[in-house]
């Protein structure tokens, strides 16, 4: 458009250009949110790894779940949303799912470098992918397959020649996490499609996961709760239930795909804290393989919402 000497016109332009750079503050802000989620999710790692010391992955996860039930439970009541669910099949499945993954999870983080486990975990969006090609008969597109393909390179890099021969079981089932939560975020998409509600897909989750690692808890020898096992479990729970609201409020109130690439943040901070805590030196091999697994990750998240309906 020709320069316009027109004074009201001009003036309208520059106002509007404020009025958008103004609005998209709110938005930055509000996705930088995962920033802060990241950060705690880190601390609870933190925890998950000192609590391993004294008590069974099991325990961990059933004193985690069932004070998180009990703030569910609360919230849903609150807002009136009924217990039952039309779509129990799927809830079944995400649950059970989400419950396996948070397990091997937790038992990656006992086994393995905080940084190394966390980045497995990190692995979900892929395999996510893969379900959605396979179940939903979606066809993979040249950037999506070359995201893969680069996610998985990093995957074979970090778990071999940079593992050692006893830190090989804990990156397979640091990796068997990683695939059984992309199979929970698939349950939670189709929920989402079906138009559930997400407080109560959060309540059958915490429901099944304080059942199962109750049953499972038993197989194991109970500890007792000191003052010092104490804090680091209220520290898993703490740290688990803020980084999940915090989580929400980026996902929800900021832009989603600058959310999803703030995730990766975890690992970052994950890294610190294991050189801080614990002397972790990853090699060279490694902190490449985690480059790329990253990278594969956010460029996956990109091409996954090059649907204009998913568009922010």
């Amino acid at each position: 458009m020709p320069f316009s000497m027109n004074l009201p016109s001009d003036f309208t332009d520059v106002w509007n250009v404020r009025r958008c750079t103004s609005n998209s503050r709110p938005i930055l802000m509000q996705s930088l949110w995962m920033i802060v989620a990241s950060f705690l999710f880190a601390c609870m790692g933190v925890c998950v790894k000192f609590a391993a010391e004294f008590f069974s992955t099991a325990e961990i996860i059933f004193y985690r779940s069932v004070i998180s039930l009990l703030l569910m439970f609360f919230l849903v009541r609150l807002r009136g949303i009924p217990i039952a669910t039309p779509h129990w099949r799927f809830q079944l499945g995400r649950s059970a799912s989400g419950f396996v993954s948070l397990l091997l999870y937790f038992y990656a983080l006992a086994m393995l470098p905080l940084a190394t486990a966390v980045t497995l975990a990190y692995t979900s969006p892929l395999f996510l992918t893969l379900y959605l090609a396979w179940f939903n008969k979606v066809r993979l597109r040249p950037g999506m397959l070359g995201a893969l393909i680069l996610g998985f390179v990093g995957v074979v890099l970090l778990l071999h020649p940079t593992f050692r021969a006893d830190q090989m079981l804990g990156g397979l089932i640091g990796l068997g996490g990683g695939m059984i939560a992309g199979l929970a975020y698939y349950n939670v998409k189709e929920l989402g499609q079906r138009g559930e509600v997400e407080e109560r897909t959060v309540f059958y989750f915490s429901l099944f996961s304080t059942v199962a690692s109750a049953i499972w808890m038993s197989f194991f020898e109970f500890h007792r709760i000191n003052l010092h096992g104490g804090l680091l479990l209220l520290g898993v729970a703490g740290f688990g239930t803020l980084a999940q609201l915090t989580m929400t409020r980026a996902y929800k109130r900021g832009r989603t795909l600058m959310a999803a690439s703030l995730a990766y943040s975890t690992v970052i901070f994950a890294s610190i804290f294991g050189m801080l805590l614990w002397q972790e030196a990853l090699s060279f091999g490694a902190w490449l393989a985690i480059a790329l697994i990253v990278a594969s990750g956010i460029v996956a998240t990109i091409f996954s919402r090059a649907n204009p309906a998913e568009q922010d």
